[in-house]
């Protein structure tokens, strides 16, 4: 069980404010979750990780990548034991968005190593991002290079999540396209795979995937494809922000085949779902909220549902505001979340995205990060808060 509230916490700090005012901010009481899962889950849940950058290197970081093995892994470690599993490589590590295929491949071929040591789960992102768009000349360039991937993650040992292609997105004029594309490449995978829909507030480039701008039509050629596969495919994981689109492609997939809910600004209910079924989880929110998530779901698997919405449902404010417009710059929150708990060192990201968000939504993660209790060590999280403000001009 979470521990029971403390008093009102004697720590504050100045936060600046939109009206260009500064506020004396007391933090929240606190609230501690267990670090490893307390009891099983009857969802899967799927946490998309974040890759560490090496603050130390001597490199450009708009140029090229730098990766801290040890805190990357690290983190995947405290992940796992909080019973969630690791969707490797995805738009949360910056895969696509500074993270290059080189690179994922090294970080996938670290993580299901480290997954076999402890039988953990992770399944990993394979894509066409080697491919350059302008280099995609017809839908045979887009087939060779998802097989290209799935068959270097599959020598790893690793089960693939078969991302979303900003090649296709170019190429790919009707369902015909799609399905030539996947039916091709799925009938080739050794295991099951999770398809993701990554919609374009997500990555401008998907914008028309799967071959229209008309999401009713979108979802009907994307359930036909799935369905026509379902022996290939594991779940689908659908990122639009729009929960009842969700709902209703939930409701439409071959019963064999899960829904694995990617909408960081609707999950909890999602999660809990209704009388016609849930959907399972993967989340870039759950790297941020981590051990909230695990208890929240073992309170679900133990029949108290109040109890899930009791620790998830504060959390629902924070992911929104990490996800808020233009959502593709998520992952500087993902990550400074990681740094104010302690998980890295630095506020230091691939490609150099810490700057993508201002200092005044930095302020604002930090006072709903209090609020959900989810500052693992507040006096920690605080003084880290004050040295990010400090380099910023703001003095706590």
């Amino acid at each position: 069980m979470t521990k029971p509230v403390q008093p009102m916490s004697s720590l504050s700090l100045r936060l600046p404010r939109p009206d260009r005012s500064i506020e004396t901010y007391r933090l929240a009481a606190s609230r501690t979750f267990p670090a490893k899962l307390e009891g099983p889950l009857n969802r899967i849940a799927f946490s998309a990780v974040h890759t560490v950058a090496d603050p130390f290197a001597d490199n450009d970081p708009w140029l090229s990548v730098a990766v801290d093995w040890d805190k990357t892994i690290a983190f995947r470690e405290h992940v796992w034991d909080l019973g969630l599993g690791v969707a490797e490589a995805m738009d949360t590590a910056q895969r696509g968005m500074g993270l290059d295929w080189p690179t994922s491949l090294e970080l996938i071929t670290r993580s299901v190593g480290a997954a076999k040591r402890r039988n953990a789960l992770v399944f990993s992102g394979a894509g066409t991002d080697h491919l350059a768009v302008e280099d995609a000349k017809s839908l045979d360039d887009v087939i060779r290079a998802y097989e290209e991937q799935i068959s270097a993650v599959e020598k790893v040992g690793g089960r693939i999540i078969l991302m979303a292609s900003r090649a296709l997105a170019k190429l790919g004029r009707n369902a015909d396209d799609y399905a030539k594309v996947y039916d091709r490449v799925l009938s080739q995978v050794r295991e099951p795979v999770i398809i993701h829909w990554l919609g374009d507030m997500f990555d401008p480039a998907l914008t028309g995937y799967w071959g229209t701008k008309d999401l009713d039509k979108a979802m009907d050629i994307s359930v036909a494809i799935i369905n026509g596969n379902a022996a290939k495919v594991d779940g689908v994981k659908v990122s639009l922000l729009d929960k009842q689109r969700e709902i209703d492609m939930r409701r439409r997939l071959d019963k064999r085949i899960r829904m694995y809910t990617g909408d960081d600004f609707n999950y909890a209910e999602l999660i809990a779902g209704d009388e016609q079924g849930f959907s399972h989880a993967l989340l870039g929110i759950f790297d941020a909220i981590a051990p909230a998530a695990s208890y929240a779901l073992s309170r679900l698997a133990a029949g108290d549902e109040a109890g899930f919405h009791d620790v998830l449902g504060p959390t629902v404010p924070l992911s929104r505001h990490i996800f808020k417009a233009p959502t593709r710059f998520y992952k500087t929150g993902v990550v400074f979340m990681a740094y104010l708990n302690g998980h890295q060192d630095h506020f230091t990201m691939v490609g150099g995205q810490e700057s993508t968000r201002s200092t005044l939504h930095l302020a604002e993660l930090f006072r709903l990060a209090d609020k959900a209790g989810l500052l693992a060590n507040p006096e920690l999280a605080t003084r880290r808060m004050k040295t990010v403000l400090a380099t910023h001009g703001i003095e706590s």
